[in-house]
């Protein structure tokens, strides 16, 4: 069970997670989770490189060090990286020093002040530590493509129906999601575009001046 569109008084509740930009423009943010692999990413890439849009992928580092090159690709073409563990760990099931340090090593392969958690899931303790390093990246709509229950059509009307300037949609590039992701992606870019929406990667350059500053505090 999962929500696809996060409700206000959730987003209230976490007011120190970024979950969606505040603007009045038509400017939305698309997140890749879980990648990135030889199969699904560069695809990926294409389709964003079509419509000059700009992404962020929440890498897990365990894919980063299997296929350097793929996440070279993603780099070079001018989108933003960030951490998603080493090992897409479950906070809520996994001992806090245990997931400091998943987090750590995925660090040594990415160079970023942006973090998801897998699966959003976080104990208030672990919370509290990573945001004094990191901006905690939730999103405002979840695809579902993910989701072997409903159909790609279903996934598109989830991110078609509830979008709106500043939305943060998560996707994934990954061999689970990659059916619905083909059907989907193309179709959400050419629509939005259409509708005047431009795509952006999230910034986290005044995240590292903050980050800094915590820890040298």
């Amino acid at each position: 069970m999962y929500l696809v569109k996060t409700p206000q008084f959730i987003q209230n509740f976490f007011p120190n997670y970024t979950w969606r930009i505040p603007t009045d423009e038509k400017r939305i943010f698309l997140t890749f989770d879980d990648g990135p692999i030889p199969e699904v990413t560069p695809w990926v890439l294409e389709q964003l490189a079509a419509y000059d849009a700009k992404a962020t992928f929440f890498c897990v580092g365990d894919n980063v060090r299997k296929f350097p090159e793929v996440f070279a690709q993603v780099k070079a073409a001018g989108h933003a990286v960030g951490n998603h563990t080493f090992n897409h760990l479950n906070g809520w099931s996994t001992e806090n020093v245990a997931y400091f340090h998943n987090v750590r090593h995925c660090a040594n392969l990415i160079d970023s002040a942006l973090f998801r958690p897998p699966y959003g899931r976080l104990k208030p303790k672990q919370a509290q530590f990573l945001q004094r390093h990191y901006r905690i990246v939730m999103w405002d709509i979840l695809s579902g493509d993910f989701d072997p229950t409903i159909t790609p059509e279903q996934c598109l009307e989830n991110v078609l129906h509830n979008v709106s300037p500043g939305a943060i949609i998560v996707f994934h590039d990954s061999l689970k999601a990659q059916d619905k992701l083909t059907y989907v992606l193309p179709l959400v870019l050419e629509t939005l575009s259409k509708q005047g929406y431009t795509f952006e990667a999230l910034n986290d350059k005044q995240v590292e001046q903050k980050a800094l500053l915590l820890r040298t505090a």
